[in-house]
Parts: C-alpha cells; structure tokens; sequence
C-alpha cells in the first residue's frame, strides 16, 4: 500500500466514524493470532495522549493497521520520533499524520506559559514554535493546526530515517486536526 492508499483508507475509516457506522474488522482473535508473526501498519499516527482523541476509532481500524505514538501535544520529542522512526524502518509503513485536536490541553498550558516543572515545561517547549508562528490573537485551535504543521516538518528535518524516506517518495507526512465535537478529521 503506498502513501496516498493509505490516506484514503484513513479518509473512509474517518467518514464511517463521524456517521457512527463503524465495520469493527480486523479485531478479533484470528487478527490477533494473524499478528503474532509481525506487524506492517500502513500508517503511523503522532497524536496528542488526550484520552479524547483515539486514532483506531477516529479511523476505524483493526488490530495492526496503525502505529500510534501518543504524546501530549503531538510533540515531535527524541522518543517520538525514534518510535516513528522505528515503524519507518521496520515496519514498512508509508504515511506519518501529525495529529492535533481542538482545545488540545497542552496547546492551551503553552499559551499560557508559567512553571509547571521541569518535564512538562520540557514537553510545552517543544510547543513554542507554533506560538511564535501564530502571534498573538491566535486561538488555541489554530496554534494546534500549526503545531500539527510544524512538527510534520520537524519530523523530516530532525531525523534522516524519517527525512529520507519522504525525499526518496516511500513516505509522505500529513499534518491533520480533529475536531471533538464531530469526530471528523481534517487533513491540513
């Protein structure tokens, strides 16, 4: 399955969501049993850890379809990315979506700055580039659509797994923002 196969596959599995027509495949023990010998997701998913957002069901999809690396925020961090790397180099999988999500509560901790410890205040900084890039009458949805961009670009420039994988065409990088009151996803 190549990049653009699998984002439509992910575009259908959104839309049964949204119309809570979900086909509940690929989740039961002969899948399980299926998997036991290795897995080759067709796409990994950086999604904010919000327990509001969850990519298997936002894409109606089965055990071993996706690879998902939940992180608040959808921060590009050093294990992350190596987890992304990691499904890039032995996994196979062909497409990366950066996964923001409206009133996204890391998002809003960054805008609102202050100490708030040593590791989130390390998390939230992985934020500020999307602050500075949005100014300062941006709402908090629109700084999670630019973190979203951003760390799909971050991803291609701070890691060559990652970087040479879209340069050579086998991987493609999509920035995307879910909306919690509809469940649709919009591919930015």
């Amino acid at each position: 399955m190549n990049s653009q196969n699998a984002l439509q596959k992910l575009q259908e599995g959104n839309k049964r969501f949204v119309a809570d027509k979900l086909d509940g495949q690929l989740q039961d023990s002969a899948r399980r049993q299926a998997l036991t010998g290795g897995q080759e997701p067709y796409a990994i998913i950086l999604s904010c850890a919000d327990s509001r957002v969850v990519p298997e069901l936002a894409f109606d999809t089965g055990l071993g379809e996706l690879f998902v690396v939940r992180v608040a925020g959808n921060v590009a961090n050093t294990s992350s990315m190596a987890s992304i790397e990691y499904a890039v180099a032995h996994c196979g999988s062909k497409l990366i979506v950066v996964l923001g999500h409206q009133s996204c509560g890391a998002v809003t901790a960054a805008v609102k700055g202050g100490d708030n410890g040593y590791n989130l205040n390390h998390l939230l900084a992985h934020v500020a580039p999307a602050l500075d890039a949005s100014g300062t009458d941006a709402s908090v949805n629109d700084i999670v659509k630019k973190n979203a961009e951003l760390t799909a670009e971050e991803l291609k420039t701070r890691s060559s797994i990652i970087g040479n994988a879209v340069a050579s065409g086998d991987v493609q990088i999509v920035p995307a923002y879910y909306n919690l009151d509809s469940g649709k996803v919009d591919f930015l």
